[in-house]
């Protein structure tokens, strides 16, 4: 098998959008700076901080060469991705970046944001099923059609699949283990379920890509295998990560969600 993965990495857009970290942490250091003026942050600020600059590091590492000028290598494709659709969001999502934004506005904006967030839209959105499917779901009809082939082929169509798998990871992180609120967010034991069932959807994609079985991707077979390997072996480390948040972040009173009033710890 035979192809060529045309990367936009090294043209102006590609740079564009590796500035996109840096954009977002100037951001988060803002929001941040205004809800500690509006209250005391506790120590915990200092964590959640750190972990969402190392998120921002981890997307512009996957944005920036040498990972993004890798052409025509199937590896460095599932290398992002699992950069920017796991471990990246994993980061951002427990630097609490909803919570640094309801403590940073005023209060009557903070409601109209939590109105917004407890709208059905948002909810059925932020719903643990729906957030599987994006996430893990469309795994298969990534690879096991000629939709990847289509989307290697056109630069423009490769950064939206990475915002694809960013959004994607960033949602299914903070349904399952984020401190933030969220709507529709189900008990810790069904999150555990969820996680299991992500765990073996993965687990089966990765067998399939290193078997060759139904795959619809022109790449060589030994990259194939390897890039199976580096999902299903980045996958165990990355929902391992995950699992661990969730046990370690869960409290039963963010299970709802409210605003931050000034004052609370965030």
């Amino acid at each position: 098998m035979g192809g060529h993965l045309h990367h936009a990495g090294h043209t102006t857009p590609g740079i564009l959008i590796a500035l996109v970290p840096v954009l977002a942490a100037v951001a988060y250091l803002w929001l941040v700076a205004r809800a500690r003026d509006r209250g005391p942050g506790g120590g915990r600020h200092r964590l959640r901080t750190a972990s969402f600059l190392g998120g921002c590091a981890l997307l512009a590492v996957a944005l920036l060469p040498p990972v993004t000028t890798a052409h025509g290598d199937f590896r460095h494709h599932m290398l992002q991705h699992m950069i920017i659709g796991m471990y990246a969001p994993l980061a951002l999502v427990l630097g609490a970046p909803l919570t640094a934004l309801l403590r940073a506005l005023p209060g009557g904006h903070a409601r109209r944001v939590t109105r917004l967030l407890r709208a059905r839209p948002a909810r059925v959105l932020a719903h643990p099923v729906t957030a599987l499917i994006l996430g893990t779901g469309s795994l298969g009809v990534l690879y096991f059609t000629p939709l990847y082939d289509a989307i290697a082929a056109r630069p423009a169509a490769h950064w939206l699949l990475h915002a694809h798998f960013l959004a994607s990871g960033y949602l299914f992180a903070w349904v399952v283990a984020g401190p933030d609120p969220a709507p529709a967010r189900p008990g810790v034991r069904a999150r555990l379920v969820l996680l299991g069932v992500a765990v073996a959807a993965h687990a089966t994609v990765a067998q399939l890509l290193y078997g060759g079985f139904l795959v619809h991707v022109h790449a060589p077979i030994p990259q194939l295998r390897d890039a199976a390997m580096i999902m299903y072996y980045g996958g165990d480390v990355a929902e391992l990560l995950l699992a661990a948040a969730l046990v370690a972040s869960w409290r039963p009173e963010r299970s709802r969600l409210r605003v931050v009033r000034p004052g609370e710890s965030w």
